[in-house]
């Protein structure tokens, strides 16, 4: 049997598949930070310790570093060609779209479940180093993407610093709201532009009709 690409894997589920398949593989990160968390932690209390309602951490190491990431990631953007950020059309589907709630319902959801696993757990426990190697090789899809694979690189060890000089998971969970709440706005809008993703109803009505004519 042909394995399929990432690209011809990601047309033939429509939006909402694709977004069932993201809330499931965040659901799993949740449980297995919970699983891991019983394991290691020596009392369920410590979580009270890693997330700390600080303002100042929250703004300073949360929302400006996730904006500054925005702004590099535009300019390269600019700077380079498209097919530099081509990742088989997965992020380009996944936030077409959608409302500006839908976005923010994705991006909160993302920015928890990872955060609470690879820096609350893995990073808390096993260190640094691991924790940002481990995150980086789950974003296993751009190993082929030197520009992708290097920003998800220098991102993850980056989050991990942040967490390191605050130990504060408030700061990290803002952090990667941030980008991906407003990179998600950014690919939607350029969706756009492009002419648009197709939504559920002509997902199927194209599969539908692509299907009628090989069948000719």
């Amino acid at each position: 049997m042909k394995r399929l690409s990432q690209a011809e894997a990601v047309q033939q589920l429509s939006s909402s598949q694709l977004k069932k398949q993201l809330y499931l593989s965040q659901m799993l990160f949740l449980l297995l930070a919970i699983g891991l968390s019983l394991w290691l932690f020596p009392s369920p209390h410590q979580w009270l310790e890693l997330a700390e309602w600080n303002v100042g951490d929250i703004v300073f190491y949360g929302l400006v570093p996730g904006l500054i990431i925005v702004l590099i990631d535009f300019m390269l953007m600019r700077l380079l060609p498209e097919q530099a950020f081509d990742d088989g059309g997965l992020n380009e589907k996944l936030f077409a779209n959608r409302s500006v709630s839908e976005l923010f319902v994705i991006a909160l959801v993302v920015a928890v479940s990872e955060e609470v696993l690879f820096r609350g757990v893995l990073q808390t426990e096993l260190g640094y180093w691991t924790a940002s190697i481990i995150f980086a090789l789950v974003h296993v899809r751009y190993l082929t993407k030197p520009v992708l694979l290097l920003s998800i690189v220098m991102i993850s060890f980056y989050f991990g610093w942040l967490y390191e000089v605050t130990g504060n998971l408030l700061a990290t969970i803002t952090a990667h709201f941030v980008v991906d709440f407003i990179l998600g706005m950014l690919i939607g809008r350029a969706s756009i532009r492009k002419g648009g993703m197709k939504d559920d109803r002509g997902d199927q009505q194209g599969s539908s009709q692509a299907a009628s004519e090989h069948g000719k």
